[in-house]
């Protein structure tokens, strides 16, 4: 049976037999539905991969992928599963998800029953169709990386692929939702450790939390929700994620238009819009007329290439090369830093995402109440005030209001031309200010190796990995592979061997 047709089979049954909860939605009131239940038992088993087949896997790809096949030493293989649960998405409503569970096998003792869990989180998807449990092929980086990294050292791995991707029934992915987004993790934890007795493996009841890029993003809120729940966790390692929402909005809208810039603006005010209902009245309020359709189509079953040949979205255009007011040229683009230069200036072009008077008002509330930590350090914190819609709900998912009680290891790199380092900068500052004794450590692999330090030949190997790159390639490959191929296999190995440490 396909798998999107079998899971709505299952969801109807379980909103079947808890229809008063639906009820009690439209009613207005709070009940909620049982979260976190497992749909199928014993799960799906998806595929057993040795550790052979996992780095023939990893490395059959770019060249950047390539110079890693020396990075990983698998001692475990990696059985798969698909799991099934049930959730909520961004108003409560009651919904269905998957998610992938790993599980290592072997001889060696690394293997053996019981082991910790590390729940991940996965970066931002164009495709609903994606699924991260699927590593038949080569296409499923992240995938294959976290089998390789993580269940291939024995640990046991739970990914999920969030409420809007693979058989989920939710129509919408609720993207840089905090609440919603830890909700689904928990959910899917709940419902792995449901799973876990039918593949003959138990957990030691040590639980750490890493993801990537919206990933880390979402790790990290997971984390505060799970701490404010008073559920332990060992410790933790979000890696290039967009923490400091509010910030990383308003350096964009001053010219620091990053790569995927397109994708990532149209599926925050999708989210957002689905949230809360306020980010406009019609989208041409925020869009170009000819995009007024624009957010409705991330993420789809249409891939960018496809949607830019279309005419649907530009290809990279988030502004109007002409600036909505004089004195904003010189942010139109932004310069500044010079290595990223060339990235900000292709955000910018007559084919443009956002009108230009919506810019303005943006940053016009962006004078009247500004970021206290960017573009100048003041408070450290999201903005006190703002008037703004979007900025109102980048501040509501903003991760600049906690701070962790269990150890955090922050791993990025300075040139990400995606993920501005500077999110993992504002949190450091935030931390070190508000919370001083809160153990996080953090780690920049793009740091020079001659500094010394824990992870001194980390960042000797990814010094090396990048020079390599450079020279088979160019400077603009190294660009292109920074954020989506570079940096995850080292921060996932720093994330690793700090867990080791646990």
């Amino acid at each position: 049976m396909i798998p999107r047709i079998r899971s709505l089979l299952i969801i109807s049954l379980w909103l079947a037999s808890t229809a008063h909860v639906g009820d009690s939605f439209a009613q207005g009131t709070s009940a909620s539905p049982e979260r976190g239940q497992l749909l199928e038992n014993p799960p799906t088993q998806l595929g057993v991969y040795s550790p052979s087949d996992l780095i023939s896997k990893i490395t059959d790809g770019t060249i950047s992928r390539w110079l890693l096949r020396r990075t990983f030493s698998p001692r475990c293989s990696v059985t798969v599963y698909q799991l099934h649960y049930t959730t909520v998405g961004a108003q409560n409503e009651p919904t269905n998800a998957s998610a992938a569970l790993m599980i290592p096998t072997g001889s060696d003792p690394t293997c053996q029953s019981p082991r910790p869990i590390v729940l991940y989180a996965h970066g931002k998807r164009n495709l609903t169709f994606f699924n991260i449990a699927d590593l038949s092929g080569q296409t499923n980086y992240e995938g294959l990386i976290i089998a390789l990294a993580l269940a291939g050292d024995g640990y046991i791995v739970v990914a999920p692929n969030y409420a809007g991707y693979d058989s989920s029934t939710l129509g919408y992915h609720p993207f840089m939702n905090a609440d919603q987004q830890s909700s689904d993790m928990m959910d899917a934890l709940s419902a792995a450790r449901a799973a876990l007795p039918a593949t003959n493996m138990a957990d030691n009841q040590k639980l750490f939390l890493t993801g990537y890029s919206e990933g880390g993003y979402v790790a990290m809120a997971t984390h505060r929700a799970l701490q404010a729940a008073g559920i332990p966790v060992t410790a933790s390692a979000p890696m290039s994620g967009p923490y400091a929402l509010s910030a990383f909005a308003d350096a964009m809208f001053l010219g620091q238009v990053g790569r995927g810039a397109v994708e990532e603006i149209l599926m925050l005010t999708s989210s957002y819009q689905h949230a809360y209902g306020n980010i406009y009245s019609n989208p041409t309020d925020v869009f170009e007329a000819k995009y007024s359709t624009a957010d409705t189509l991330l993420p789809g079953t249409t891939g960018t290439g496809t949607l830019v040949a279309q005419g649907l979205i530009p290809q990279s255009a988030v502004f109007s090369s002409t600036a909505p007011l004089p004195e904003l040229t010189a942010l139109t683009p932004a310069t500044a830093p010079a290595k990223l230069a060339p990235v900000f200036a292709q955000g910018f072009g007559t084919d443009n995402l956002i009108t230009n008077d919506y810019r303005l008002s943006y940053l016009q509330d962006a004078s009247a109440a500004p970021d206290g930590g960017y573009p100048n350090t003041t408070t450290g914190l999201p903005p006190d005030s703002p008037a703004n819609t979007l900025r109102q709900a980048l501040k509501k998912n903003d991760l600049r209001n906690w701070a962790p009680t269990s150890p955090m290891l922050l791993c990025a790199g300075d040139e990400d031309p995606v993920v501005f380092f500077l999110n993992t900068q504002l949190m450091q500052g935030y931390w070190a200010v508000t919370a001083p004794e809160s153990p996080v450590t953090v780690l920049n692999v793009d740091a020079p190796p001659s500094h010394d330090g824990p992870y001194k030949s980390l960042r000797k190997g990814f010094a090396r990995t990048k020079s390599l790159l450079k020279l088979i390639e160019d400077r603009s490959t190294v660009v292109e592979e920074y954020h989506d191929v570079l940096v995850p296999a080292f921060c996932l190995q720093a994330s690793k061997s700090f867990f080791d440490g646990f």
